[in-house]
């Protein structure tokens, strides 16, 4: 992952959060997360972002780099992980899942996203860091 200062990761994150917003004013509750997704993708790209989805992460165990099937929803500009979520409430191993993604990658910040809510700003952000 790429190396940025937490102001970048700031910039980033802000945007992010933004274009989420905006794919729930207009979607709403109750999609699917690959739904969310591919919307808050192309809001992203539309900002002029890099966003790659499904993202494959690998886990290197000792000496062994192991396929264990973990992939990022969206990887933002090689530095930000975002997982995506259509639930209830988000949960500790909600939390537990994006720190372990951040942990494994490297990476600093990641936004964990609930859009089953009714206002996003209220209980659908989380932002962490590793």
């Amino acid at each position: 992952m790429k190396q940025m200062s937490m102001e970048e990761l700031n910039k980033i994150t802000e945007a992010i959060i933004g274009a989420a917003i905006e794919v729930h004013r207009n979607l709403g509750p109750g999609l699917l997360e690959s739904a969310y997704r591919e919307c808050l993708r192309y809001e992203l790209l539309q900002k002029g972002f890099e966003a790659l989805q499904e993202v494959t992460l690998p886990l290197k165990y000792k000496d062994v780099q192991l396929d264990c099937g973990y992939r990022l929803d969206l990887l933002v500009n090689d530095a930000v992980i975002v997982e995506i979520k259509s639930v209830e409430s988000l949960a500790g191993i909600h939390e537990a899942q994006l720190l372990s993604y951040l942990k494994i990658s490297g990476g600093k910040v990641g936004l964990l996203l609930n859009f089953n809510v009714k206002m996003l700003k209220h209980g659908g952000i989380k932002r962490m860091a590793n």
